[in-house]
């Protein structure tokens, strides 16, 4: 009933991803449903009240369906030595705010999507509870987790999942593991992740991870995925959101490969390779403190136009993203 559910969805076989932070737009997802694509609002770092009033505004230019993503808390970080001996290291990089903890609104969240469902619903970082799940389905919404490894498929599927977001190891920007370790296990390449989560569930799977044009959406769905989901193939549409000076930088030749860094969030995270990273590789285990700590340095880095310390999230393929308009890219990977 889930494959039937999500194949319903998707008059296109393309999931463009939630980018936070900045470039995912109502505008982005508006034009992806209107190109036949599952657009995704990204809830993570807005409030509450901003997340519902995106979803208003998506409502009310089309009536195409869309997802929101939302991003599920961790736990505080355990070494708080480490923590604030990394905190001091960056003092001179920039402003800094306060390495705190918090959950991103959670529950608050979760409740203005039960009040208006939108018809699908993805979490990152974890695996809600299963009955937080079962209320999101009974009020109407399909729910779609990130997964990274065939243990967290498992978990899912137990938690009721209707359907995964199975991200390889390719993917640009934050890994979706449930939780923030090195433990290996979780290094998967895309198609063979696939394989891998077919082999322990039968839930629909969208693929995620370096998808950058039609033979790699063809080879996705070929290895048994329902759709590809694409994230850096957009950062340079118009309608993202991303700053002028990062979209500009995934064309520079001087960002030659893409990296897994926590140097500024404290989670894993595949960025294109610049200064900050370089200096800053010594990043403990501390999601959202060192986040939060690090907004306002990235802000001022952004304000200055200075792409040595901005956030430059990409994945591996990311030379191939276009200026095109986002309905001609998905035109371009749904191409058979």
């Amino acid at each position: 009933m889930a494959r039937y559910q999500l194949a319903g969805l998707l008059r296109r076989p393309i999931a463009v991803a939630p980018m936070a932070g900045g470039p995912s737009t109502t505008e982005l997802v508006i034009a992806a449903a209107r190109a036949g694509a599952l657009g995704f609002l990204a809830a993570g770092y807005k409030t509450p009240a901003a997340m519902a009033a995106e979803i208003t505004a998506v409502r009310a230019a089309t009536p195409e369906p869309f997802g929101v993503n939302v991003f599920v808390p961790g736990t505080p970080c355990p070494d708080p030595a480490a923590l604030e001996r990394y905190l001091r290291s960056l003092r001179t990089a920039g402003p800094l705010g306060e390495g705190s903890w918090d959950d991103d609104g959670y529950d608050d969240k979760v409740a203005a999507l039960l009040a208006d469902p939108p018809p699908v619903i993805s979490f990152t970082f974890g695996c809600p509870p299963a009955e937080v799940i079962s209320a999101l389905q009974d009020a109407g919404s399909l729910v779609m987790i990130t997964v990274t490894s065939p243990g967290e498929a498992v978990l899912a599927t137990a938690g009721g999942a209707d359907a995964l977001c199975v991200q390889g190891y390719e993917a640009g920007a934050h890994r979706g593991t449930f939780v923030n370790d090195d433990v290996p296990g979780r290094d998967y390449g895309l198609l063979s992740l696939i394989g891998e989560v077919a082999r322990v569930t039968g839930l629909p799977q969208v693929a995620a991870g370096g998808i950058m044009g039609p033979r790699q959406v063809r080879a996705a769905i070929a290895a048994g995925a329902m759709a590809a989901q694409c994230g850096t193939a957009f950062l340079r549409c118009p309608e993202s959101g991303a700053h002028p000076r990062y979209k500009a930088a995934l064309a520079d030749p001087r960002y030659a490969a893409t990296t897994l860094t926590r140097a500024f969030s404290g989670r894993p995270a595949r960025g294109l390779v610049n200064q900050f990273i370089r200096d800053h590789q010594d990043a403990p285990a501390a999601y959202p403190e060192i986040n939060n700590a690090t907004r306002p340095l990235r802000a001022a880095a952004a304000a200055d136009g200075d792409t040595e310390r901005m956030s430059l999230w990409a994945g591996q393929g990311y030379r191939s993203a276009t200026e095109q308009p986002a309905a001609e890219i998905i035109e371009r990977l749904s191409t058979s």
